[in-house]
C-alpha cells in the first residue's frame, strides 16, 4: 500500500474551496496581471514537517519564472487496524524566499492538485492548505473534504486565486512566502476501515507546482 503513497502534486492550481474574495470599491482599478518580470528568482526553499523529511524534496523554477515546482517523495495518509495514529494526518510547510524586483508585487494564481485514495465506507480524507506572507497578517485557505467508500480513484482539485481577492506580496521588495499544506485520514466513522490518500505520478513522485501572477505596484 505504501508504494501508491508516495505522490505527485501540481500546484499550478487545485479544486480546494478557496476563502471568498472581498468586494472592491467600484472606484478602485481592477489590478492586471503582467508577465514574470526579470530579476525574479527563488532565492530559498525551506521544508519542514512530517510529510517532507530531509532529504525528500527539491524544487525547480520554470523558464519564464512564472512557477515553481516543487517534488516530495513521502508525502501521504493513512488509517487502518494497524496503522499507527501518527500516519493519520502529515503536514509540510514550505518556505520560499523571493526576490521581487522594484515595482512588482506577486500573489499565489492557481494550484492543481492530482493524485489517487482509497476509502472504505465510513472513511474520511482531506487536503488542506494556507498562504500567506511573511509579516502580512492576510491568509488564503483552501480545503477538500472526501467521503468513503472509495474502491481507489484518482483525483484533481483546483485551487483558484485572482489579484483581486488574494494576498499580494509586499511591493519591490524580497518577501517570504509561506505555504502550509496537510493530508489527512480518519477511520472514527468505521474502525474497522482503513483508506489512504497521497497524489500519484507514474515517476512516484509528488510535484507541487506553484503558479505566480505578477502586477505593476507603487
Amino acid at each position: 500500500m505504501l508504494n501508491k503513497l508516495v505522490t505527485t502534486v501540481s500546484l499550478l492550481s487545485a479544486l480546494l474551496a478557496a476563502t471568498a474574495a472581498p468586494q472592491r470599491p467600484p472606484t478602485m482599478p481592477v489590478p492586471v496581471p503582467v508577465p514574470a518580470p526579470a530579476g525574479f528568482k527563488i532565492t530559498s526553499l525551506g521544508v519542514l514537517g512530517t510529510g517532507c523529511p530531509p532529504g525528500t524534496s527539491y524544487y525547480v523554477l520554470s523558464p519564464d519564472n512564472s512557477a515553481v515546482t516543487v517534488t516530495f517523495s513521502e508525502y501521504f495518509a493513512q488509517a487502518g487496524p494497524g496503522i499507527p495514529i501518527a500516519q493519520n494526518r502529515r503536514n509540510c510547510r514550505l518556505t520560499f524566499g523571493v526576490n521581487v524586483p522594484p515595482g512588482f508585487t506577486f500573489a499565489i494564481g492557481t494550484v492543481d492538485y492530482r493524485g489517487y485514495y482509497q476509502l472504505d465506507r465510513g472513511v474520511t480524507g482531506g487536503q488542506s492548505a494556507s498562504y500567506y506572507f511573511q509579516s502580512l497578517l492576510n491568509e488564503s485557505f483552501a480545503r477538500k473534504e472526501l467521503v468513503g467508500p472509495v474502491d481507489g480513484a484518482d483525483y484533481i482539485y483546483r485551487d483558484q486565486f485572482d489579484l483581486i481577492a488574494t494576498n499580494t506580496s509586499p511591493c519591490g521588495v524580497s518577501t517570504v512566502l509561506n505555504v502550509n499544506t496537510e493530508l489527512r485520514v480518519s477511520n472514527t466513522g468505521n474502525r474497522q476501515g482503513s483508506g489512504y490518500i497521497a497524489t500519484d505520478s507514474v515517476d512516484a513522485h509528488l510535484n507541487t507546482t506553484y503558479n505566480f501572477q505578477w502586477q505593476t505596484c507603487k
